[in-house]
């Protein structure tokens, strides 16, 4: 992948199953002589909602800290998914996706979003290579020590719009 920064071009090495399909995410795009391209994105509701969220937990108030804990995660979770339907848009692939709210909610659509620590891509290391090549410390969002993105209310993937790209545990 090429930064558009400086130019320089950067490497995610993904582990392939040893069983089954024998899957990799790098099935899913193109050959090195082809060219592809994949969407990357961070998201996240801010420092704010975490800020407040640790004040009611150290206030004891743990009915509001779990109810807008839960929010904030849940609204995290759908900016992402707006964000990756977004995606499928400029691509033009969005007109395959289900016009039934149930069918979009089960992933019935062209492409798939995958984070880093999950079965597909489970280095996350990886996690701030990404953060550092979108620049995600302009909307706030680190890595900590231990790999997390902070702040907790923040999410990243790598967007993959292949047709057959599918969940897959590459362990």
């Amino acid at each position: 992948m090429t930064d558009p920064k400086d130019g320089m071009k950067h490497e995610f090495n993904f582990p392939r199953q040893g069983r089954d399909r024998r899957l990799c995410l790098a099935d899913f795009v193109k050959p090195a002589d082809g060219r592809d391209f994949i969407a990357l994105h961070v998201v996240t509701m801010g420092s704010k909602v975490s800020a407040v969220a640790n004040e009611l937990f150290q206030a004891n108030d743990y009915r509001n800290y779990v109810e807008l804990h839960g929010l904030s995660v849940a609204l995290t979770e759908a900016l992402a998914e707006y964000w990756h339907a977004r995606v499928r848009e400029e691509l033009g692939i969005h007109v395959n996706d289900s016009a039934d709210l149930t069918e979009i909610l089960k992933q019935k659509y062209q492409g798939e979003r995958f984070s880093f620590g999950y079965p597909a891509c489970p280095e996350l290391a990886h996690q701030t290579d990404l953060v550092k090549l979108l620049d995600a410390n302009r909307i706030g969002v680190e890595v900590s020590e231990e790999l997390q993105l902070h702040p907790e209310q923040s999410t990243s993937a790598i967007i993959f719009h292949h047709p057959d790209a599918a969940y897959f545990n590459a362990q």
